[in-house]
């Protein structure tokens, strides 16, 4: 069995629109954080000379939002309120829905855009797969290639409204995407809403989800890097955030 990798880092000198801060302290500063804490929160003193040359241990702080690096999209996320009831947040979903055979989906020569069910069709019957009620189906766009650029939030391709409700109607429950979002990129999604006036252009593929209960996985990584578009399991659990509407997630694929 063979680990692939498909996570795409949570990493702080990389452009993001919610810029991501990382602190680090040192395992001599976290000596020296370390004693202070003691002392102020427990009343012990533990001088930071005592330890073995002098350190302790490092320690990270980070700030971001769930929606940075490789992370699961929770049906909260896309509104409050659902046709099928009260959306759920990360931390209630079944972790069943994230592990499962996988398949992925070859979108890399298609256009900035949204992509719709006929295309899905087309493409599962290119490779001749038939997908099963709780497979996760994966979009490779090759988005993940540009992540830390500017041009990552702005030159990929998603799925519409009719290509999720399809996907869903094969029993899928959860769809991932190596790009910055399942739908269009903004500029292509207003850009439209102002040629139409039409709202059902606004974001389809997440409010999709206010109709019907799944979940996203954005911004995974590394989806060319798998032999076949079938027939491995895949892995995405996410961060239990309580009462979050996504959570970081360390996505891989199982290969035979």
């Amino acid at each position: 069995m063979r680990l692939i990798d498909l996570s795409s880092p949570v990493d702080a000198a990389g452009f993001e629109p919610n810029p991501v801060r990382h602190e680090i302290l040192s395992p001599a500063e976290g000596a020296r954080h370390m004693s202070e804490e003691m002392r102020a929160g427990f009343g012990l003193e533990l001088a930071p000379e005592s330890l073995p040359d002098a350190e302790f241990l490092s320690l990270d702080t980070l700030t971001l939002t769930t929606h940075t690096g490789t992370h699961v999209d929770a049906p909260s996320h896309y509104g409050s309120r659902a046709a099928y009831g009260k959306p759920r947040n990360i931390d209630e979903l079944p972790l069943e829905w994230f592990t499962g055979p996988g398949c992925v989906l070859d979108a890399t020569a298609e256009p900035v855009g949204a992509l719709d069910a006929g295309w899905v069709r087309r493409e599962l019957r290119r490779i001749g797969h038939e997908v099963r009620p709780g497979e996760i189906v994966l979009l490779h766009t090759g988005a993940s290639a540009r992540d830390g650029q500017p041009e990552y939030f702005s030159e990929f391709t998603g799925l519409d409204a009719s290509a999720v409700h399809h996907l869903l109607d094969l029993g899928v429950r959860v769809i991932g995407t190596d790009a910055f979002s399942l739908d269009a990129p903004f500029s292509h999604i207003i850009r439209n809403y102002r040629d139409t006036g039409d709202s059902s252009v606004l974001w389809p593929a997440h409010f999709a989800g206010r109709e019907r209960e799944y979940c996203q996985i954005e911004r995974l990584a590394n989806l060319g890097a798998l032999p076949e578009p079938a027939g491995f399991r895949f892995c995405c659990f996410p961060v239990k955030i309580k009462g979050a509407g996504a959570g970081w997630a360390r996505a891989v694929a199982f290969v035979d």
